[in-house]
C-alpha cells in the first residue's frame, strides 16, 4: 500500500476493476510500437457490431513531460500534456479536443501523505469547474468530489466516498448523484499467491427504490493465465480468460449470457493487445 489515501477516484477502485476491468462483448485490437528515438504510436481498433472504430495514439515522454496525440476515424485530434512532479506530489494535465475549442482543459492533482487533491476548470469564459478531495491514510480515507456549472451557476455533480483498507480486505462506501443513490463496495484478497480475490457491489437508488448488486472472482491459473466471473441480480453472468503470451501482450476472451432467457444468444468479446 501507498503511503497517502489517494485521490477520490482510488475509492473503490480495486472492486471496480475486478468486477468490471477487461470485460467486452465486443471485438478489440491494440497493437503498440517504438520507434528509435522512443516515440511510442498506439493503433487501435474496436468492432461494435457493424461499426468500426479506430484510433491512433502518439506518445513523447522528455523527462517530466508527456505528450500524447490521438487522432480518431472521426477526425476528431485529442492532445494531453501532462508534467509530472513539477513540484513536489504535483502533477499537471492540460487537454484539448479538435476542433472542440470549448473541451480544453487543465487539471492539477496533487498528492500527500495525508490528502490527494484533483482540480480541474475548463479553458473556457464560463467554465466548468471540478474539485475532489481525499483525507486521511492508506487505511482509513473521506473524500468528496464536486462540479461547479459557472455559467448556470448551479452545483452539477455531488459524491462523497469512504474507504477502509487493510492488508488483504478493502471496503468502501459512497453517496452519488446528489444523494440519490448510495453504493457499497468489498474487495477481498483470498489468496495472493494465485491472485485469488472475491469483490462485490451493492447499490441502492433512492428515487427508484431500486438494488443493483454484482459480485465477481478472480483467480490466476498459472503467472501467465488469469480467469475472472462476474453475476448480477438481474441474471447476467460474464466470464473471461486473459492470457500473457508474452510480456505486456494479452489475449482476452469473454463471454456473456442472461440466465434468465438463456434461449437468447450468449454474447462473446474478443480483445488482443500486442506490445513489443
Amino acid at each position: 500500500m501507498g503511503k497517502g489515501p489517494g485521490l477520490y477516484s482510488d475509492i473503490g477502485k480495486k472492486t471496480r476493476d475486478l468486477l468490471y476491468r477487461d470485460y467486452q462483448t465486443d471485438h478489440k485490437f491494440t497493437i503498440t510500437t517504438y520507434s528509435p528515438t522512443g516515440v511510442a504510436i498506439t493503433s487501435s481498433g474496436l468492432k461494435k457490431g457493424d461499426l468500426f472504430l479506430a484510433d491512433v495514439n502518439t506518445q513523447l515522454k522528455n523527462k517530466n513531460i508527456t505528450t500524447d496525440i490521438k487522432v480518431d476515424t472521426n477526425s476528431n485530434l485529442l492532445a494531453t500534456v501532462t508534467v509530472d512532479e513539477a513540484a513536489p506530489g504535483l502533477k499537471t494535465i492540460f487537454s484539448c479536443r479538435i476542433p472542440d475549442q470549448s473541451s480544453a482543459k487543465m487539471e492539477l492533482q496533487y498528492l500527500h501523505d495525508y490528502a490527494g487533491i484533483c482540480t480541474s476548470v475548463g479553458l473556457t469564459a464560463n467554465p466548468i469547474v471540478n474539485f475532489s478531495g481525499v483525507l486521511g491514510t492508506n487505511v482509513l480515507a473521506l473524500g468528496t468530489d464536486v462540479s461547479f456549472d459557472t455559467k448556470a451557476g448551479a452545483i452539477t455533480k455531488c459524491n462523497a466516498g469512504l474507504s477502509f483498507t487493510n492488508a488483504d480486505l478493502i471496503t468502501s462506501l459512497n453517496l452519488n448523484n446528489k444523494g440519490d443513490s448510495l453504493s457499497a463496495s468489498y474487495y477481498h484478497i483470498v489468496t495472493p499467491l494465485t491472485s485469488t480475490a472475491v469483490g462485490a457491489e451493492v447499490t441502492h437508488c433512492f428515487s427508484t427504490s431500486e438494488n443493483t448488486i454484482t459480485v465477481g472472482t478472480q483467480h490466476q491459473l498459472d503467472p501467465l493465465t488469469t480467469v475472472k466471473a462476474r453475476v448480477n441480480n438481474f441474471g447476467t453472468a460474464t466470464a473471461l480468460i486473459q492470457h500473457e503470451w508474452r510480456p505486456k501482450s494479452l489475449f482476452t476472451i469473454s463471454g456473456e449470457v442472461d440466465t434468465k432467457a438463456v434461449d437468447k444468444s450468449a454474447k462473446f468479446g474478443l480483445a488482443l493487445a500486442l506490445k513489443p
